[in-house]
């Protein structure tokens, strides 16, 4: 089979790799569609991703869909969950998986993604698709979880107002879920044009690029990784008001003005991954709530991935997919 792994930085080679073998528990998915997120483009860009560092050839990815190439489940066609939770740590009994401690997480740290032809996964990670369904929207249902913990986290009031701010694709679904959660108004806001267009089409009610002044919103979500990004979700939000913060900065570091967070009381919350909801996410792509395919802006094969995450670095167009079995 063939494996994308990244060994440094821009350095992402495709190569010939055994096949691996699936232990009890565990099932072979041919791979079928595979995500580019912003995250992977840490690993590309920096050669780490906040405090984790590239330490060796690690294969990318954790968007996927794939068939089941093995065993009772042989041909069905699943999303692939991609953390693994100890499910014995305090956080996995408490019920917060996507917090354990010792979690491991697809192409990440000792872990390899989904950027090959084939790989072993937990079978009770591997949820079925409905027909109607896709495999390019099965891959893009775990950004939709994301946009999902992000609201959960957000607590929003019936009919009330948000703002998003950083309209990549997790932003761009979270614009999508606040509507199908009953928002009464979405702000996007965005600097770059091509994304404030996307913003509006996918149901903002109100797209701009940085001025925001104090919008009064009830929640404000982050989803750009950037000190000025979450400067303005501050801005934007009620006196009393909650911010989501589910961007993911390059130095690791979050900075914010004290006194503003201060005086308006601010409750804040950081997004972690997503816990529990791809039932939730695959039940809004069965029902067409939620519209997947228009974040997919290009396809491309495995032996193109390396420009797939070169253009996707250039943040040109939106959700950029890798087909392995191409």
């Amino acid at each position: 089979m063939r494996a994308a792994r990244l060994h440094a930085v821009g350095d992402l080679r495709v190569a010939d790799e055994p096949e691996p073998e699936a232990d009890p528990g565990i099932s072979l998915v041919r791979v079928t569609a595979v995500g580019i997120c912003g995250s992977d483009l840490h690993w590309w860009d920096e050669g780490a991703i906040g405090d984790a560092k590239l330490t060796h050839p690690l294969v990318l990815g954790h968007e996927g869909a794939g068939v089941i190439a093995d065993g009772p489940r042989r041909g069905e066609r699943v999303a692939i969950d991609p953390a693994i939770p100890d499910e014995t740590c305090r956080a996995c009994r408490d019920g917060y998986r996507n917090l354990c401690y010792r979690i491991r997480f697809s192409g990440h740290g000792e872990t390899d993604g989904m950027l090959r032809e084939v790989m072993a996964w937990p079978s009770g990670l591997l949820h079925p698709l409905p027909d109607g369904v896709s495999d390019a929207d099965g891959a893009m249902l775990e950004p939709l979880g994301v946009a999902i913990h992000a609201a959960d986290l957000g607590h929003l009031p019936f009919a009330g107002t948000a703002a998003v701010i950083g309209c990549g694709p997790i932003g761009l679904l979270l614009v999508q879920v606040l509507k199908a959660a009953g928002a009464s108004s979405v702000l996007a806001v965005e600097p770059l044009a091509h994304r404030q267009e996307a913003a509006a089409r996918m149901g903002a009610d109100q797209v701009c690029d940085t001025a925001v002044g104090d919008a009064g919103v009830d929640v404000a979500f982050e989803a750009a990784g950037t000190d000025e990004a979450v400067g303005l979700a501050m801005a934007s939000v009620r006196p009393g008001g909650r911010v989501v913060l589910a961007g993911i900065p390059g130095d690791d570091f979050i900075r914010f003005g004290a006194s503003l967070a201060r005086r308006k009381g601010l409750t804040i919350a950081m997004v972690r991954r997503m816990n529990e909801v791809y039932p939730r996410a695959i039940s809004l792509a069965e029902r067409g709530v939620v519209d997947l395919g228009s974040v997919v802006t290009s396809r491309s094969g495995l032996g193109d991935a390396r420009q797939a995450f070169a253009d996707a670095a250039r943040r040109t167009a939106l959700k950029a997919i890798v087909e392995p079995q191409r």
